[in-house]
Parts: C-alpha cells; sequence; structure tokens
C-alpha cells in the first residue's frame, strides 16, 4: 500500500470533492481517498500494481481538474 499527496487545482466546493471522491472510490486498487479543499489537495491510499499514480492522476485530470506538479 502506497500513500500519495497529490496538488491539485480547480477545486472550490463541496462538488468538487464528491466528484472526486466518488470517481477515485470505484478504482481497483484504491483503498482510501481524502480531499483536502482549503490545501487543495488529494491524498490516496493505493496499490501501486492495481491503481497506478499516473491512472490515478488522469481520473482527476478527466474531471477538469489540473495537477500541479
Amino acid at each position: 500500500m502506497k500513500r500519495v499527496i497529490i496538488e491539485v487545482d480547480g477545486m472550490s466546493c463541496e462538488h468538487c470533492v464528491k466528484a472526486i471522491t466518488k470517481t477515485l472510490e470505484i478504482l481497483s486498487g484504491v483503498h482510501t481517498v481524502e480531499v483536502d479543499l482549503k490545501a487543495k489537495t488529494v491524498t490516496v491510499e493505493h496499490d501501486p500494481a492495481l491503481a497506478p499514480i499516473e491512472k490515478v492522476k488522469g481520473e482527476i485530470e478527466n474531471l477538469g481538474y489540473d495537477i500541479v506538479v
């Protein structure tokens, strides 16, 4: 299990939190999702073999948010 903090730009409300949480929780290999609107971060605990971090980031970007590098 690996825990990763992803900085995300474009989140502004509880709808954003729910959309990201709901999308990531259904991914196979993702165990926990914590979205911090104030800090603009998404913390994900995942199995890298089942849910590579690139896939997780891609899902966030598909929702219209930007990953901060």
